[in-house]
């Protein structure tokens, strides 16, 4: 068959990543070593260590491991790099013919993670 072309199909190969994802502040995360994320805020300090224990799943690349509902013996430890505010949010209310307007805004404070370790 001159002209014809065969092609391979290409596989996706798995992500070697170890990651987790945890619950804090009534939010969960997926996260990995070396990750930054915002979490609600937390009391403790900058520059502190925090253990973050309700881990819903982990995942070393070849194996998951699901919890029920946590996964038992597993941990994340975090470092506090700061607390802050984020953007503002601007609530307003509108009524037309009847001059009601009310503005409001709103800024949801946070925690700065950097994610150290994944104990599983």
């Amino acid at each position: 068959m001159a002209g014809t072309k065969t092609t391979k199909k290409k596989t996706a190969k798995k992500d070697d990543k170890i990651y987790a994802i945890v619950q804090t502040g009534g939010k969960q995360y997926k996260v990995s070593v070396g990750q930054t994320i915002d979490a609600e805020l937390l009391s403790d300090k900058e520059g502190s260590n925090v253990e973050l224990e309700r881990v819903l799943l982990v995942s070393d690349g070849k194996k998951v491991t699901v919890g029920t509902p946590t996964v038992a013996g597993a941990k994340v430890v975090a470092e506090v790099m700061g607390n802050g505010k984020s953007d503002k949010v601007t609530i307003f209310k509108y009524k037309p013919k009847v001059r009601y307007r009310r503005m409001k805004g709103h800024r949801q404070p946070y925690t700065r993670l950097a994610i150290r370790e994944i104990v599983c």
